[in-house]
């Protein structure tokens, strides 16, 4: 069982930039790969990023690279989302959620956060 719990989103001016936290609980969090999910109202649930167990490979939606960088700290079990040059298409509530490998679909993933707003103002 793993808890997740995100936290680092709120408002921000097109441009700016913001950094999601995901800390999750149990020894295990090592051994998942870990990923980033956003909805905006009325939309469906849509792949961000993910990173392997390791950090060592990661992976991005089109919309979001080269904007948006995600990282983890095993040690601190810990995953970010570090976001810039945001626009006001970011919209959404963003969640974190952890598979046992990595993927960029959300029915692959098998724990998740509780999510947290990003609003990106113009």
């Amino acid at each position: 069982q793993v808890q997740l719990v995100e936290s680092g989103g709120g408002l921000v001016q097109a441009g700016g930039s913001l950094r999601l936290s995901c800390a999750a609980s149990g020894r295990t969090f090592s051994s998942y790969a870990m990923g980033w999910f956003r909805q905006a109202p009325g939309k469906e649930r849509e792949f961000v990023a993910a990173i392997s167990w390791s950090g060592g490979s990661t992976y991005y939606a089109d919309s979001v690279k080269g904007r948006f960088t995600i990282s983890r700290d095993n040690a601190k079990n810990t995953v970010y989302l570090q976001m810039n040059s945001l626009k006001p298409e970011d919209t959404a509530v963003y969640y974190c959620a952890a598979s046992r490998g990595v993927a960029d679909t959300w029915d692959e993933y098998d724990y998740w956060g509780q999510g947290t707003q990003v609003t990106v103002s113009s």
